[in-house]
């Protein structure tokens, strides 16, 4: 990564953890583009030049906490999902858990599947089944997620990976 995108990456990480302390006072809808910019000591149009709505500022942070998380756990953070990587999806999201519970509060679910897509697409080819692929493990995946974030992640990673796999008819 040059400089320039090593600057850029820095300002939006910036942005969004501004936008990410103010949400836990205040609902996005009374959460203005120049609060966020002012906290993260960034021009308006630095935030107009890298996003266009606040939500695709949470769902930058939530697929740049996947890449670092990846990384340090010796993960090709684009490798292709299957049953028995299961575990890696949900040991991350239970890292992540708190900034996960306030985007919940805030009913903010959609940022969530918006970074999932996001992550899990470019580990697909372009042809018809692999996009079909893609889209079922991403919402079956945010479905499972979703209950257990609802349920206070109660049961642990295992289980929910082991959830994963009785559900898709392969029992270990």
């Amino acid at each position: 990564m040059g400089g320039n995108a090593k600057t850029t990456e820095f300002l939006k990480e910036c942005m969004a953890d501004a936008l990410i302390k103010i949400l836990k006072t205040k609902p996005i809808e009374k959460i203005s583009v120049p609060e966020i910019v002012e906290l993260a000591s960034v021009g308006r149009t630095t935030f107009f030049r890298n996003f266009t709505t606040k939500n695709e500022v949470l769902t930058f942070k939530i697929v740049r906490l996947w890449e670092r998380w990846a990384e340090e756990h010796d993960l090709d953070e684009r490798k292709k999902f299957t049953l028995d990587n299961a575990v890696d999806f949900f040991n991350f999201n239970y890292s992540i858990r708190d900034l996960l519970e306030l985007i919940y509060r805030r009913s903010l679910q959609s940022t969530v599947y918006d970074a999932f897509y996001e992550v899990m697409m470019p580990q697909y080819g372009t042809n018809a089944f692999e996009c079909y692929e893609s889209r079922f493990y991403s919402y079956a995946l945010f479905g499972l997620l979703d209950e257990w974030i609802k349920r206070g992640f109660y049961e642990s990673v295992e289980q929910m990976a082991e959830n994963v796999k009785k559900i898709c008819g392969q029992n270990s």
